[in-house]
């Protein structure tokens, strides 16, 4: 019930700031229009604050506050849960004012909102995995506040985005094994073990580093390339020892061999097996055909059937060499060869 509690409170909330549309005095000027704002986001108004900062930037373009309302409008978006408008305010104050003294807070502005993106209400009071769920917005973040720190190694807010950073290239790389286990299960073992190589050359230093290395040996193993599985599992074992996959210093699949048998075979415990795989250029359809004609064939009474000059039943293998009925066609074999 707290939850749904929880979901009805947050609708209503958005549907009233969605609702409310405040209107500006015109006859503010530019300080009071600044001040107002300011007063908003102490006050946590970010819907009367982003109304009085659009009105500033729009009415005085060339005013003294016009460039930190466009900074402020970015706070505001972001702590009003509108990510699309922080980070398109975020890239047109970077786009208008690249060497302005605070660009680098735009920046980081701008990593923030695609770092909480995907937060929803429900990953806040939920205990979702979120190494499961679509990494765009992760991937986004790491690679803007990638920006920050190259270009503002300096700057106040890099040491942050540097631990954010770290958060995220975890994060990433757990996303791709658990796509690789998905590989894994559905025995597409050359995607996995591609999976895996990506994990081990592209994030070092992370916790699933050693997961990669099992999910190629695994793969390997199932495409029986041999040395390859066994590089794998050796670099696994020197330099992840204590990892789950490894009991006893002896690698153990995480998925259990598949089982490609039919359903019927495998619900009748093997006791009804399903046909074997057809020769090249061959159809179940002929192999039918054929069956139907053999039966008919060896219902036929010995008194019906041809015999030679000393009246025994001249034998099926030399009848058909005379024939040649290897080959005769599935029409021929449909008329018991009247057409032939």
């Amino acid at each position: 019930m707290q939850v749904k509690h929880l979901l009805l409170i947050a609708i209503l909330a958005l549907t009233a700031a969605c609702s409310s549309k405040e209107v500006v005095d015109e006859n503010l000027s530019e300080v009071e229009l600044y001040q107002q704002a300011q007063t908003d986001l102490d006050n946590n108004s970010y819907n009367s604050a982003t109304a009085k900062l659009k009105a500033l930037e729009s009415r005085y373009p060339f005013g003294r506050y016009a460039d930190q309302a466009q900074l402020e409008l970015i706070y505001a978006n972001y702590k009003n849960a509108e990510p699309e408008a922080a980070k398109a305010a975020a890239e047109r104050f970077i786009r208008l004012h690249p060497q302005h003294p605070n660009v680098d807070y735009a920046y980081y502005l701008k990593g923030l909102t695609s770092f909480d993106q995907d937060v929803g209400l429900l990953a806040r009071f939920l205990p979702l995995d979120m190494t499961k769920r679509d990494p765009g917005a992760a991937r986004d973040s790491y690679n803007e506040f990638a920006q920050l720190t190259s270009r503002f190694p300096n700057s106040r807010y890099a040491p942050d985005a540097k631990q954010r950073m770290i958060y995220l290239r975890n994060l990433l790389a757990a996303y791709e094994i658990h796509v690789a286990d998905y590989y894994l299960t559905r025995q597409a073992y050359v995607a996995a073990a591609n999976r895996g190589r990506y994990v081990v050359e592209n994030f070092q230093e992370t916790p699933s580093v050693g997961d990669g290395l099992a999910v190629m040996t695994e793969a390997y193993q199932r495409l029986h390339l041999d040395e390859l599985a066994a590089t794998s599992l050796e670099t696994l074992k020197l330099n992840y020892p204590n990892h789950p996959s490894l009991v006893d210093g002896q690698f153990v699949p995480s998925v259990a061999e598949a089982d490609n048998r039919s359903w019927l075979s495998k619900a009748t415990l093997g006791m009804i097996e399903s046909r074997p795989p057809l020769p090249p250029g061959e159809t179940r359809a002929n192999q039918d055909v054929q069956k139907q004609f053999q039966d008919a064939k060896d219902a036929i009474p010995n008194e019906l059937k041809p015999k030679d000059t000393n009246g025994d039943v001249i034998e099926e293998e030399n009848h058909e060499a005379e024939g040649n009925n290897s080959d005769r066609s599935w029409f021929s074999y449909m008329t018991f060869g009247v057409f032939d």
